[in-house]
């Protein structure tokens, strides 16, 4: 390949991607007015997050924000590949695996290319207001342009390293699973977030300095570091932090070109063969099927446990669900604004997976409906998806309320807890399993929607109905604590709800699946067509 063709690799990558998006943009309306609508949302948000970095100038601890927000900027430019990996496909490097081109002039054109769009301009609007809320002086602001160069290109290189590198994985089955997790990561996160934002606003921003004496070393944040110790006068610390970022960046450029190379260059997992892994997984199901009772029961088990490890979207629920049901106690008790009641949101949340049972299996239904020949068939089949429900809840529940339990020190108030949670989560089984035969919808497959169209009263019917009999059915443990709390005679005797509980829950669970199975056997033909329509 010519010298000129080579210089002339990263202008048209440029043109190439400009091209694309205009055209893309050029498709519909709608498209056009959704771009142009993220755009205005995402400028205004980086406008007002500008006026509070310099609002911040002058502050003694405005390094400390500037910092810690350049080393939450690189985290997200790491991690969004992998939760969004066609966020950018034309950025793809295998479209141009069959062109003449060299690994090093591609990433670099890949590199400039990466910073045409709307997250390169937001992270560049935060890294001005970075500098100009800690320089001071005319070397602190032209060390600030340095810093903001190296830090924009660190940033867009680690995530168009990390896709590179991850890109078989992305494109396949387990990164379509990771990309439906994103939302419990966006969850978990904004927990986090809100429960440092409150610990930082009770005790200040000088909480932060230990972090920060870590984090101004680290690039790019090192390069944020090296503005601050040039506006102290310490040029030898500000040269050493300005050389951790180059290096870091030249570092990852290069992993970046091996890794590129090597994905255009060698052959994919489909090509190879897969017989020791499918084996391997073989062992594995019949070591779990020899753990759980014989029979169809057995079968139904594994069959539910399977869907939670392999099934995206069953996943997906079943991860958010354990997620959140912990988050929310434990994170309320840890800022003693928390009850030990908070510990049946546990309960509250698992509760909800036993709703909506066939839509899970989607199509695959027909298979399951074929066995089903009479209502004892259709009993077994919705206490096999019980226990295996329960087989993960039980302990979990029980968990969750011990350690919010510990976090508030009120153990005398354990047991009642724990019957509570097991009332809750026996009625919410009966719920769950009546109204999935009575109220079934479609789950598609592909995409973040969960509930087919046209099918969405079915689910808030389904769901926030079958939660309000739950709570209704709940009301007989619910007074019953509440008398033994008040009166004066029953404070000693709350324990007796453990048990009342339990036995309470294990029968509105039984009979919720006694009342459903006629259902189940009598509309088998209209569940497999609900569950079918997506």
């Amino acid at each position: 390949m010519s010298a000129d063709s080579v210089t002339s690799v990263t202008p048209v990558v440029v043109r190439l991607k400009l091209s694309l998006l205009r055209n893309g943009l050029r498709q519909s309306s709608g498209r056009r007015a959704a771009y142009v609508a993220s755009l205005v949302v995402v400028l205004l948000f980086a406008a007002l997050q500008l006026l509070g970095l310099i609002a911040l100038r002058g502050h003694s601890h405005a390094l400390n924000v500037t910092v810690l927000l350049t080393a939450v900027l690189a985290l997200g430019w790491a991690v969004m590949p992998l939760f969004f990996p066609g966020g950018d496909e034309t950025l793809d490097p295998t479209r141009l695996v069959m062109l003449p081109l060299r690994p090093r002039p591609l990433v670099r054109a890949l590199l400039v290319a990466s910073l045409v769009g709307i997250g390169p301009l937001f992270t560049l609007v935060l890294l001005v207001g970075s500098v100009v809320a800690t320089a001071h002086g005319a070397a602190a602001y032209v060390t600030g342009v340095v810093a903001i160069v190296l830090a924009l290109l660190l940033c867009v290189a680690l995530a168009r390293a990390v896709a590179t590198a991850n890109l078989r994985l992305l494109t396949s089955r387990k990164g379509r699973d990771l990309a439906v997790l994103s939302g419990l990561v966006i969850a978990v996160g904004a927990q986090v977030v809100n429960f440092g934002a409150q610990r930082l606003g009770s005790s200040g921003l000088a909480t932060l300095d230990p972090a920060v004496d870590v984090l101004r070393w680290v690039p790019p944040a090192s390069a944020l570091g090296a503005v601050d110790s040039v506006s102290e006068g310490s040029y030898a610390v500000a040269v050493a932090q300005l050389a951790l970022s180059g290096l870091a960046l030249a570092a990852l450029l290069s992993y970046w070109q091996r890794t590129l190379t090597r994905l255009m260059t060698s052959p994919d997992g489909s090509t190879l063969q897969a017989a020791e892994p499918v084996r391997d997984k073989a062992g594995r199901s019949s070591g779990l099927g020899r753990l759980l009772p014989a029979g169809r029961t057995g079968t139904v088990m594994a069959r539910s446990l399977r869907y939670v490890w392999r099934d995206p979207k069953t996943k997906a629920a079943w991860v958010t669900s354990l997620a959140i049901g912990l988050i929310v106690p434990v994170f309320n008790a840890l800022q003693g604004t928390g009850s030990i009641y908070f510990a049946c949101f546990a309960a509250g949340m698992l509760g909800i997976q036993m709703y909506n049972q066939f839509g899970q299996d989607t199509s695959a239904f027909w298979m399951v409906a074929m066995t089903i020949s009479s209502t004892r068939d259709a009993y077994v089949e919705l206490r096999g998806r019980a226990l295996a429900l329960l087989l993960i809840t039980l302990p979990y529940t029980a968990l969750v309320t011990v350690l919010t339990t510990a976090l508030l020190g009120d153990w005398g108030a354990l047991p009642e807890v724990l019957g509570l949670s097991f009332a809750l989560l026996g009625a919410m089984l009966a719920t769950g399993a009546w109204s999935s035969a009575r109220f079934p919808y479609s789950i598609p497959q592909e995409g973040y929607k969960n509930v087919a169209p046209g099918q969405a009263g079915l689910a808030w019917i389904a769901i926030f109905g079958g939660m309000v009999s739950a709570a209704l059915l709940c009301a007989p443990v619910i007074a019953l604590t509440i008398w033994l709390n008040v009166s004066s005679t029953g404070g000693n005797r709350t324990w007796l709800l453990l048990p009342l509980g339990t036995a309470y829950g294990t029968l509105l669970t039984l009979s919720g699946l006694r009342l459903a199975a006629p259902r189940t056997s009598r509309h088998l033909p209209e569940i497999l067509t609900a569950v079918s329509k997506g």
